[in-house]
């Protein structure tokens, strides 16, 4: 087995609105929109809108009734503290800065070098509509 990863969902608080979100974001990590697939799932009560890529698929998910008022805080434990997504170059996370600042994502850190996590850590960091931490990165 290698360490790759299948699959991910996130359950959000507005399953709409943050559709329209992924909708723009996904497409700059390397996703297709077109490729999004939405469906019930009656045996666990949830909306799943499901964006597939052959290395990945990424889903954001309708919450519980008991838990949709609940913040999202990176910090609780069981949380997802955030999420990276892998850049070919400097130029590529430079570029989606500029795409998710258009977009009108929170920015919380231009692109920049972060020597204290390797000496060409290049990243954004940006959260989403339901204060998720996102980042994109390159290595190079």
């Amino acid at each position: 087995m290698q360490p790759i990863i299948d699959h991910i969902q996130i359950t959000v608080k507005d399953l709409d609105a943050a559709e329209r979100f992924y909708d723009q974001f996904l497409p700059i990590v390397g996703f297709d929109a077109r490729r999004k697939v939405k469906v019930y799932i009656q045996e666990h009560d949830f909306h799943v809108v499901e964006y597939s890529h052959e290395l990945l698929a990424f889903a954001i998910t309708s919450p519980r009734e008991a838990f949709k008022n609940e913040e999202v805080h990176r910090r609780k434990p069981g949380a997802l503290h955030h999420l990276a997504f892998k850049a070919d170059s400097r130029a590529e996370v430079d570029s989606a800065y500029l795409q998710l600042k258009k977009m009108g994502a929170h920015i919380v850190a231009k692109p920049q070098l972060y020597p204290e996590y390797r000496p060409t850590y290049y990243a954004v960091f940006f959260k989403d509509l339901e204060n998720i931490k996102y980042e994109i990165v390159c290595n190079k």
